[in-house]
């Protein structure tokens, strides 16, 4: 997977910029030059959304009416030949994009042809976070490796909301209940099935990157289906009827789902060190990168937002090397490239491009002229 031109336009404070991309890319530059805002473009090709903010109004340019984002991909595996995929993005919070210049039907299309790993501040959420977090990071490997899980997600997330609808009536139809019950408990299973099939090929791969990383013992995963692994939800749903009704939502289920993080019996974020945990979530998504490879044969594009903060050389080292093993495509932003300019020892130059970010213009540094093998 390698994206080798990008073009942003009228995004955050990037007015128009055109990146010729290569394997590696170092974004340096001061505090709110645009850097991030070159990652966030890239995951709004991948996802339809920003992971900075919920509303679309801060990301398109304050003078802007939409913002665009357009990438020649090539996917990597047996197929060579380069993808054009775009976005946009109006300030009316409509959408559209296109692959190939066909339309695109939902944000599921983006994400199987860009499949994206995504390491910042709000990545710490892995460890510090609620369950909704470590499940969408659970769901996004499932996904990508088993092909039936998206439409029994759909399925089961459309039960949820129609048996909640009819839990807030006054009077519920127990035929009407019965048959969403049943549905929702079949989907979930399912669910529950597929997200533990793949769980279970992902925590070994995940040890044996931590250690990779990071010598800490008795650090452990565990995934919860969400609700009591001793019943079927049926029972369950049945057994909290009117609890449920009190709330207006349905407790139990895999919308509970979640993976559990523990050090020796307790809370992960109670024990670690704000580094400990950056290496640790980190391992989290190599992991799924490199479980994501072993089953496509693709690799996914990392974007990591301010590498070095929380880490000292050694394990900045240390992450560099194992993203380069996998010989993935990184958009990597930072402050001072010189943080950095030993992270990187064997790789060929020409796979390396370092780029400087201010007032949201982007200018490659070419070698010799700062980059960073000078």
């Amino acid at each position: 997977m390698l994206i080798q031109r990008l073009r942003i336009a009228q995004l955050r404070n990037i007015e128009q910029a055109e990146l010729n991309l290569r394997r590696i890319n170092l974004l340096c530059g001061p505090n709110g030059s645009g850097k991030t805002s070159v990652l966030e473009a890239v995951y709004v090709l991948g996802s339809g959304r920003s992971f900075r903010s919920a509303r679309l109004d801060p990301v398109i340019r304050y003078d802007a009416d939409s913002c665009t984002v357009f990438a020649s991909v090539t996917p990597g595996g047996p197929d060579p030949v380069p993808v054009a995929i775009g976005v946009s993005r109006e300030r009316d919070g409509s959408f559209s994009g296109r692959i190939q210049g066909q339309a695109v039907r939902n944000s599921a299309e983006l994400a199987l042809r860009l499949p994206l790993q995504l390491i910042n501040s709000s990545t710490f959420d892995l460890i510090e976070g609620g369950p909704k977090v470590r499940r969408q990071f659970l769901d996004w490997g499932v996904f990508h490796v088993e092909h039936e899980f998206h439409r029994f997600w759909m399925d089961v997330h459309r039960c949820l909301r129609q048996r909640n609808a009819l839990l807030r009536r006054d009077r519920i139809r127990a035929v009407e209940l019965a048959a969403w019950d049943n549905r929702l408990t079949a989907g979930a299973q399912r669910l529950h099935e597929l997200r533990e099939r793949y769980f279970e090929r992902f925590r070994p791969v995940f040890q044996q990157t931590l250690r990779e990383l990071l010598q800490v013992d008795d650090l452990e995963l565990g995934y919860s289906r969400g609700w009591d692994t001793s019943r079927e939800l049926g029972e369950v749903l049945q057994e909290q009827l009117e609890r449920d009704r009190e709330r207006g939502f349905t407790h139990s289920g895999p919308h509970r789902a979640d993976i559990r993080v523990r050090l020796r019996g307790k809370n992960a974020a109670e024990v670690l060190s704000r580094g400990q945990q950056k290496l640790v979530v980190a391992a989290m998504k190599l992991a799924q990168g490199r479980v994501f490879m072993a089953e496509s044969g693709r690799g996914c594009v990392f974007l990591i937002d301010d590498l070095p903060a929380e880490l000292d050389r050694k394990h900045r080292q240390q992450l560099c090397g194992l993203l380069d093993a996998m010989q993935c495509q990184i958009l990597l932003s930072c402050v001072d490239a010189e943080e950095l300019r030993d992270c990187w020892d064997g790789v060929a130059r020409q796979q390396i491009q370092l780029f400087h970010v201010e007032h949201g213009v982007i200018r490659p540094i070419e070698e010799g002229n700062g980059g960073t093998h000078g």
